[in-house]
């Protein structure tokens, strides 16, 4: 193991040693990066696997799209809150131990998800998946960069991360459909069980333990509030339409979301160790980046939950048939994710922000005038240019949220684009449910529209982050 300085960081002469030796020690890197990359798989991959397998766990547990939404958003809020308190946790006890824990949760939860009797016990499993979750994904990626002391080999490892996590956010429906298919609803919990199971062998045997610079202190005042807010958000809009959007009920939740949100702010301001470093967002760059993150994540959830229903309801598609048509957005985000990375690293991140906005905004407009009978063609158009859309903008987001900041500001600012990213699916699973509530089969193409709009207005918004981000700059 290499040696390290006070601050958790390697050494300069540790780090020329390391990026100098060929054979085992580069092996071993690698190793470790591929082992955090099937961890981040796994994670990204229960985002989205469940939404092909909605309609059906809806027939199996006699729910509505209002309780299917929560099987969604249940994970993924939980995923969102937890994220930067889970950092800070594997920073104080080791990475490793709190990477294992995750796993060990995320499992044990995906069991009672698979055997779930009733929706309730569903959703509360979800949730626990997404404790697990958060313990996954920032641990992983600290372990990755820890691992790479070389900038140049770091910078790579980075762009396979981004191509796995795409990957595994695209092909989540294509494998739920053929899932679903073939062994019903509950394969898409069970799956992850020998995935975990491997990942545990893998982390023992080859992941080195590690530790932040230093310990932070945990703000769990922040923390209650932070999930107080998100959680309430998103109830008031997965229930507006059912309770109505002007009911003594909501307006209780309007009332909640503001006091939780104010009291975060201030106790945040007030704090010495925060959980979110909120002096960030003075940075237009970096506040413009987080908004960036969320419009990305609400336009593929947006866009993914809309295509299932669409697919399977109003056309009358099997869950397989339905994921297939997912298929060009896979392999859209796997090919251009990399390719980010490379263009951040030789122009900034402008230009690709330029094409992840300009693809997704020309994804959701194929769209925008749905119907019964659209042409599949159209449709998997649609699809391949939200996956390009979707492959370009993760490298740059995360570039401009950290770029500029010392490394002691850097995985906060990572960690927070981190929680933006889920925030995005939370909300954007929100707004598809509530756009689709009650509609019958022959209206959900009508139903759907405005969504689409939704994900077009996305891509514009991601065109005018790029106007904020550095400015293009040349290799020296």
């Amino acid at each position: 193991m290499a040696a390290h300085d006070p601050d958790g960081r390697r050494s300069p002469m540790t780090t020329t040693s390391l990026s100098a030796q060929p054979g085992p020690v580069a092996r071993r890197r690698w190793t470790v990066l591929a082992v955090c990359a099937l961890s981040m798989f796994l994670v990204g991959l229960d985002t989205t696997i469940v939404n092909v397998g909605l309609p059906a766990i809806g027939e199996g547990l006699g729910t509505g799209t209002r309780g299917l939404e929560w099987v969604v958003d249940a994970y993924t809020v939980v995923l969102a809150a937890l994220l930067v308190t889970s950092g800070a946790l594997a920073d104080r006890f080791g990475r490793r131990r709190v990477f294992r824990v995750g796993l060990v949760v995320f499992g044990a939860a995906s069991l009672v998800c698979a055997v779930a009797p009733s929706l309730g016990v569903l959703v509360a499993a979800r949730a626990v998946q997404g404790v697990g979750a958060s313990m996954l994904s920032p641990v992983a990626l600290a372990i990755v960069v820890s691992a790479m002391p070389d900038p140049r080999e770091r910078a790579r490892a980075i762009g396979i991360w981004a191509s796995v996590f795409g990957l595994s956010m695209a092909a989540g429906p294509v494998t739920g459909g053929a899932l679903v298919a073939a062994l019903g609803w509950r394969s898409v919990f069970w799956i992850n069980v020998p995935v975990v199971v491997v990942a545990l062998v893998l982390v023992a045997v080859f992941v080195p333990e590690s530790h932040g610079q230093r310990a932070r202190r945990l703000d769990l005042p922040g923390q209650v509030l932070l999930t107080l807010a998100l959680g309430a958000s998103v109830w008031v809009l997965i229930e507006g339409p059912h309770i109505g959007w002007s009911s003594p009920v909501a307006a209780v939740g309007y009332v909640l979301i503001a006091v939780a949100t104010t009291a975060f702010v201030r106790v945040e301001n007030r704090r010495s160790e925060p959980l979110m470093d909120l002096g960030l967002f003075r940075r237009p760059v970096f506040a413009m980046a987080v908004l960036g993150a969320i419009a990305v994540f609400v336009a593929l959830s947006t866009a993914l939950l809309l295509n299932t229903f669409y697919l399977q309801h109003a056309r009358g598609w099997t869950p397989l048939a339905a994921g297939l048509t997912t298929l060009p957005m896979a392999v859209g985000a796997t090919l251009c994710a990399p390719w980010a990375g490379s263009l951040v690293g030789r122009l900034g991140p402008r230009r690709p922000l330029l094409l992840a906005g300009a693809f997704t905004a020309a994804g959701g407009l194929c769209l925008a005038d749905l119907g019964q009978d659209t042409d599949v063609r159209l449709l998997l158009a649609a699809q391949l240019l939200l996956g390009i859309g979707f492959g370009f903008a993760n490298a740059p987001l995360t570039n401009a949220a950290v770029g500029g900041l010392p490394a002691s500001r850097a995985g906060v600012a990572g960690a927070i684009t981190s929680t933006a990213r889920q925030v995005g699916s939370a909300v954007g699973v929100a707004v598809a449910g509530a756009l689709i509530a009650g509609a019958g089969p022959d209206a959900l193409d009508r139903a759907a529209r405005p969504g689409w709009l939704l994900v077009a207005a996305c891509g514009l918004f991601l065109m005018g982050v790029a106007r904020t981000a550095a400015p293009v700059r040349r290799e020296a």
